[in-house]
């Protein structure tokens, strides 16, 4: 049996299948918020890579990564493109093929690729400095 990545086959007390981001704030919800916002940069990652790589797309219109507060604090994203919001995964319905150039600008794309690194990297560091803090709790309490 195939199981897709980031799944996750076990149940709870409630027989509710738990996902990376619900076992997290089950047990600590702190890590559930830092989790997400890990997840939420790399899909933001994502949006500005199939920018980058659509510049000479005739057609083409850029998505923005959006990042909204979800359910317990957690980290959400949505892909705009123009006015209308879709959540990523999703293909949006019934555009019809445009024949104009690329609204890909690079000068734009670059800063966007930094900003979603170095917000990965803060939200590494503070997995790790959560990560740190449990374990000297546990060394003390054991």
């Amino acid at each position: 049996m195939d199981i897709p990545v980031g799944s996750d086959t076990r149940s709870d007390s409630d027989g509710q299948r738990l996902t990376p981001l619900n076992v997290e704030s089950i047990m600590i919800p702190s890590l559930n918020v830092t989790v997400s916002a890990l997840h939420a940069f790399e899909q933001k990652l994502g949006v500005t890579a199939a920018n980058i790589a659509n510049v000479n797309t005739d057609g083409y219109k850029k998505y923005r990564a959006i990042f909204q507060e979800g359910q317990y604090g957690a980290v959400e994203v949505t892909a705009q493109r123009g006015e209308t919001r879709i959540p990523l995964g999703r293909p949006e319905e019934g555009e019809p093929p445009a024949q104009k150039t690329s609204d890909v600008a690079l000068e734009e794309e670059f800063p966007e690729l930094i900003t979603s690194v170095y917000g990965f990297k803060a939200n590494l560091k503070a997995l790790k400095a959560q990560d740190e803090m449990l374990g000297q709790l546990l060394d003390t309490v054991v």
